[in-house]
């Protein structure tokens, strides 16, 4: 006290500059209150950083280790991708040629069943023909040894008689028919 009387009637104090006691009940309380943070405080703040430093860092390394399996996968992807790719062009160009040699087939089998169409048709217009021409020749013999009888006055009805005049008649008609087609 009487230190603060000797300052107080000599020299004002400074505002700034706390007097002595409380400066040395504050450093020795600041003593305190960094020995309980270093000690008991500091640690725990420590342990929390160092577990986050490590959290942050494991997360780092699972991000990248994903990362490169993500890549390793896309790279599979696009490997399965290229592939498929190349199994439908060979799909398409296999049956583009099943295609073709499909309707090459298709072709030859209707060619071949139209000329067996067309070989039918010939022979059932020569049958057809063979069998008219034996009608007429029928019709024509039966109607000439009718009109020959009436004309003689005789019956032609012996066969062998009827089937020589008619062969002689058709052979006529023949021998004129070609004459007239040869001028």
């Amino acid at each position: 006290m009487i230190a603060n009387l000797v300052l107080a009637a000599g020299e004002e104090q400074s505002p700034l500059i706390p007097p002595g006691p409380e400066l040395l009940v504050g450093a020795i309380a600041f003593a305190i209150v960094f020995f309980f943070f270093a000690k008991k405080l500091l640690p725990n703040i420590n342990k929390v950083l160092d577990e986050r430093r490590e959290a942050i860092e494991g997360g780092i390394e699972k991000a990248e280790a994903a990362q490169t399996e993500a890549q390793s996968v896309l790279e599979q992807y696009k490997a399965q991708l290229a592939e498929a790719r190349h199994e439908a062009a060979r799909l398409r160009q296999e049956a583009l040629e099943q295609g073709t040699a499909l309707k090459e087939e298709l072709r030859a089998e209707g060619q071949r069943q139209r000329e067996e169409i067309i070989a039918a048709g010939h022979t059932q217009i020569a049958a057809d023909r063979k069998a008219a021409s034996q009608a007429l020749r029928q019709d024509v013999g039966k109607l000439a040894t009718d009109l020959a009888g009436k004309l003689v006055g005789e019956s032609l009805e012996d066969h062998a008689r009827q089937s020589r005049t008619i062969d002689r008649f058709l052979g006529e008609l023949e021998e004129k028919a070609s004459s007239g087609v040869a001028r």
